[in-house]
């Protein structure tokens, strides 16, 4: 699609044309879900988010800048929704923990042998106050002081929760590749 013709679905967009919403899902349907799963425990939550984010792209779309690209654009919408779907839904879980630990590094043994399917899955069993701050952190290269005023959590929290949050993947990965190794 040139970049008139996706000016002109944008435009017909902003004027609520209903077409025009659903080309746009459904050219940034893929993108979009796979940033909701960094995110979301399952398929139906990250679905619940991805539908929320549209939602606040249609009723921001004159707020876009033009000059700026999209996926950028949208990206800020879908990971502020994700945070948005944590903190009504999953804030009051008991695994926040304030206490401080230092960062737990992360060996990549074994990682190379498991699929990019493998390791989602593994961060999406994390508990979702860990899966959060993981995504937040490593992904979207938020600092632990951003993350935790995002959430309303404290600077050691979020740092505790990431700790954990490798720790798990760390421990999980490496079974899941000493599995694999025996198979073999």
């Amino acid at each position: 699609m040139s970049d008139h013709t996706f000016h002109l679905l944008l435009d017909d967009c902003e004027r609520g044309g209903r077409n025009s919403q659903r080309e746009l899902y459904r050219q940034f349907y893929a993108y979009g879900m796979n940033v909701c799963l960094h995110y979301a425990k399952n398929r139906e939550e990250a679905q619940e988010i991805l539908n929320d984010a549209f939602l606040k792209v249609f009723r921001k779309m004159k707020l876009y800048d033009r000059k700026q690209p999209f996926k950028g654009w949208l990206r800020q919408i879908l990971v502020r929704t994700a945070i948005d779907y944590f903190r009504k839904y999953h804030e009051k879980e008991p695994v926040l923990d304030i206490l401080l630990h230092e960062d737990v590094p992360v060996q990549n043994e074994g990682l190379a042998q498991l699929s990019l399917d493998e390791v989602m899955a593994a961060v999406q069993r994390l508990p979702p106050a860990y899966r959060m701050v993981f995504n937040l952190f490593e992904i979207e290269g938020y600092s632990h002081p951003e993350i935790a005023e995002s959430l309303g959590i404290q600077t050691g929290t979020s740092k505790s929760n990431l700790a954990k949050a490798k720790e798990k993947l760390r421990t999980w990965l490496q079974a899941e590749a000493a599995v694999q190794h025996k198979m073999r």
